[in-house]
């Protein structure tokens, strides 16, 4: 075998010395997704590989894959502080969301159409979903957003509430907007982009004196409080595993005993005849496991996200200039304790989102469902961000995993990027 004689130069060291220092990973997207606790991930290995029946078979493995979606059902209503039956477990916190929505409308609408039926013919003709409406913000996730647009699609009436510039909706704009035609109203938890936590229990109270089927999109807020369903007034309420340290592909939707609700997934009778399909019973394993956790451990968990968020925002806003803050005040105990949303004056967000991956910061220039649309952001339209500014926001959000060093790293990083990116322009 041939010698280097070149192997050991002092060179060549130096590039080794280097080549063996890697980047950082920095992720600071967890808003988006969340790493699966290792304690989740073992609760969910032997329901793939050891009971793995499924739970609508009737021999032994079936039976135990029933009894484990039927405790796991339980762990959420006690959270919730819910009948289990209330619990739907769903594919994705979207698809929850289309059901609460879609479902509970042409629920509505259906019990109309046969009432008409059943009644004298008149002279008028009109549409019966015309006479439905129902009520939502300006602010949503595109999962409640985009059904509400549906429903447009149908006939129904549709009102979006505006938000103020720091993104609360109004209670009182609400009621205004509340008609004897109003059937439901969908109203955020807590923003997925900015961290505005909303007035949710005033807001139900308000739809409970009206008598009128209340849904919350609380995939954000699930370690904030309050989290009973009885205290927030709610009707229908979704939750994300991906967003609580949990897995992928699990989504809960809480519907009140008495909800008039159609499913809009057919197929078997799964779930009370809401959701059709195989039970994916790992998931939901998974789901129950990693919320229960997560509320177990919240309070020492959001006081740790508390002190990274506030180190970050301070530093940006004190070492680069023409920076802003979207949302509440850190101070604010009505902002997410993960979330930083923050507007740089000259720079597109996509490429200071690009230039810090390139640095090992993994970061979100908004909602990732929404990543890649050259449309701006219409949570920042609707709080006013003027236009120039809408493009150069990005998104911070902590996760347990997250340390102080990863924010010192940032704050040493991030200045010199925003530096030759404006000298671009």
């Amino acid at each position: 075998m041939a010698h280097n004689d070149h192997a050991d130069t002092p060179l060549n060291k130096i590039i080794s010395k280097f080549a063996i220092m890697p980047i950082p990973q920095i992720y600071l997207d967890n808003a988006s997704t969340t790493p699966t606790d290792p304690r989740v991930l073992k609760s969910m290995l032997p329901y793939f590989s050891e009971e793995y029946g499924n739970p609508e078979s009737l021999h032994t493995k079936g039976k135990n894959a029933l009894v484990a979606i039927d405790n796991a059902r339980e762990t959420v209503a006690e959270i919730l502080n819910c009948r289990p039956s209330e619990i739907i477990f769903c594919g994705t916190a979207t698809e929850a969301n289309n059901l609460a929505i879609l479902g509970t409308a042409r629920a509505f609408s259906l019990t109309i159409q046969a009432k008409s039926n059943t009644s004298q013919p008149t002279s008028q003709s009109s549409s019966q979903t015309d006479k439905i409406h129902v009520i939502t913000s300006l602010i949503e996730h595109s999962a409640v957003r985009n059904p509400f647009e549906q429903l447009e699609k149908e006939g129904f009436s549709v009102t979006h509430v505006p938000s103020d510039k720091e993104g609360f909706i109004n209670p009182q704009d609400i009621e205004k907007a509340i008609t004897s035609q109003t059937t439901l109203v969908s109203i955020m938890y807590a923003n997925n982009e900015i961290g505005t936590i909303e007035p949710i229990k005033e807001i139900g109270e308000i739809c409970k004196k009206h008598n009128i089927p209340f849904h919350t999109d609380a995939c954000q807020a699930a370690a904030i409080d309050p989290l009973n369903v009885n205290e927030l007034n709610v009707s229908l309420l979704t939750l994300n595993g991906s967003k609580i340290y949990g897995p992928k592909g699990i989504g809960i939707l809480y519907v009140k005993q008495g909800t008039k609700i159609e499913p809009i997934i057919h197929g078997g009778s799964h779930e009370k005849g809401l959701r059709a399909g195989t039970h994916n019973v790992p998931a939901i394993v998974g789901f129950a496991t990693a919320f229960k956790i997560l509320r177990e451990e919240k309070e020492k968990g959001n006081a740790h996200l508390i002190l990274l968020r506030n180190k970050l925002i301070e530093g940006i806003l004190k070492t680069i200039p023409d920076t802003y803050l979207n949302g509440p005040s850190p101070s604010s105990n009505k902002r997410l304790p993960a979330n930083a949303s923050i507007t740089f004056k000259g720079i597109n967000g996509q490429e200071l989102l690009l230039q810090m991956d390139e640095s090992g910061i993994y970061v979100s220039s908004g909602a990732a469902c929404s990543e890649g649309t050259e449309k701006p952001s219409t949570t920042l339209c609707t709080i006013g961000l003027p236009q120039n500014l809408l493009h150069g926001t990005i998104r911070f959000s902590f996760g347990k995993q997250n340390t102080e060093n990863d924010v010192e790293y940032v704050l040493k990083t991030l200045p010199e990027i925003v530096r030759k990116l404006r000298q671009r322009t």
